[in-house]
């Protein structure tokens, strides 16, 4: 009976022992030389395949050993997957605390104003942080992915930083931004000047994308945007060289001549009336108020004065003037 009693008392100051090394090294910091680990949990992934992960990753906590902490605190079921980074001198049940927050790990993409379609999908395919679900769709199984009504891609995507949690579907990131551009639209829209020549909301999606080509410049925006809307008004062309250019595709190698200004596309606004088919580019906020909002002006013409602004004219032999003043 002595035995039995002893063999329960040194049964229960071993568990008691145990447990208090258990608790101690859950609460131990764990070093990595003052480096980060960066790991990712899998989706489905159970407690132990998690904790191999970690393991794997360089984690200094032995992945049995983090299984039985996750089972012991009763989390074994609540780990999110996700990418996470880990910082030396982390704890443990901090680490456990983490993956139970889905606390990942986050990294950014910044879409440019002004950039294209084409030039936004390159960065987002070749992003080291995104998981690339989409990079061998073509367009049209892309933009069914992300509205089934959508008929082209170029300008309906709002320039900006995104950030998110890095292993997240590329996928994500363009809903945003889509979500984002029609967002600013539909808030411009609603505070347009009167007496606009467009017939929807796409069609200053589009002009607002030929101003963001057409400068950087704040302050002249609204000028260029009436520039625009007068010539509509009045059924004169828009004669805008970054439409041309967009047009002849990769045909454009830096520099546009007389013969590609008198090459039909559809999008060569020298031989075409109105508005091109689609945008040419991301307008940013500043150009689409811009496109709802031009300025009070009779402007018909302008050319660049050769410092990064515009002389604007009322016209011809006035632009012609300026033209021969600021260009030759």
């Amino acid at each position: 009976m002595r035995l039995i009693k002893n063999l329960i008392v040194l049964s229960f100051l071993l568990l008691t022992f145990a447990a208090g090394g258990f608790y101690y090294w859950s609460q131990l910091a764990m070093d990595m030389n003052g480096e980060k680990k960066e790991f990712t949990i899998q989706p489905g992934s159970s407690v132990r395949a998690a904790a191999r992960q970690i393991e794997a990753a360089g984690v200094p906590a032995p992945a049995w050993l983090f299984e039985a902490l996750a089972r012991w605190s009763g989390k074994a079921n609540r780990l999110k997957a996700g990418s996470y980074e880990v910082e030396s001198g982390s704890t443990p049940l901090a680490l456990l605390d983490k993956l139970v927050r889905g606390d990942f790990s986050q990294a950014s993409v910044a879409i440019i104003e002004g950039w294209t379609f084409a030039q936004m999908r390159k960065l987002i395919d070749m992003h080291p942080g995104l998981r690339h679900d989409t990079s061998q769709l073509s367009e049209t199984e892309l933009l069914r992915k992300i509205n089934p009504e959508l008929s082209y891609a170029e300008g309906m995507f709002y320039p900006d930083t995104y950030l998110f949690a890095k292993g997240s579907s590329d996928l994500q990131v363009y809903q945003q931004a889509y979500a984002m551009q029609m967002k600013k639209l539909d808030e411009a829209w609603q505070a347009r000047a009167n007496g606009l020549p467009y017939k929807n909301k796409q069609e200053a999606l589009i002009m607002a994308s030929i101003i963001e080509k057409e400068t950087g410049q704040q302050a002249e925006r609204s000028l260029i945007a009436a520039v625009f809307v007068n010539r509509l008004k009045t059924g004169m062309l828009l004669q805008t060289d970054p439409t041309v250019i967009y047009g002849m595709g990769a045909k454009y190698q830096g520099k546009i001549y007389k013969k590609d200004l008198l090459t039909d596309t559809p999008y060569n606004t020298y031989t075409r009336p109105g508005l091109p088919p689609s945008p040419i580019a991301l307008p940013g906020l500043a150009s689409i108020t811009a496109a709802l909002n031009p300025a009070n002006s009779d402007a018909l013409y302008f050319v660049a004065r050769g410092d990064g602004t515009s002389h604007f004219s009322t016209n011809l032999s006035e632009h012609n003037r300026a033209v021969n003043q600021y260009q030759r």
